[in-house]
């Protein structure tokens, strides 16, 4: 007796290709997503430079 593997009797989808649509939403993702961490990147190194720019004014006395 053969068995029957496919239980739920349907049968699987076949993967769709990806529209024109599909494609410009992942390009700009992919723009909008290296300007966000471009832009936290430049945050991080400003916000360090000025951290260190205030500590050395602290430590300095005022002539």
């Amino acid at each position: 007796m053969a068995k029957n593997t496919n239980l739920s009797g349907f049968t699987t989808a076949q993967a769709k290709s990806e529209t024109t649509m599909d494609k410009t939403t992942r390009a700009v993702k992919q723009i909008k997503d290296a300007e966000t961490k471009h832009r936290e990147d430049k945050m991080a190194r400003l916000r360090k430079a000025r951290h260190e720019s205030e500590a050395e004014a602290l430590g300095k006395p005022i002539a």
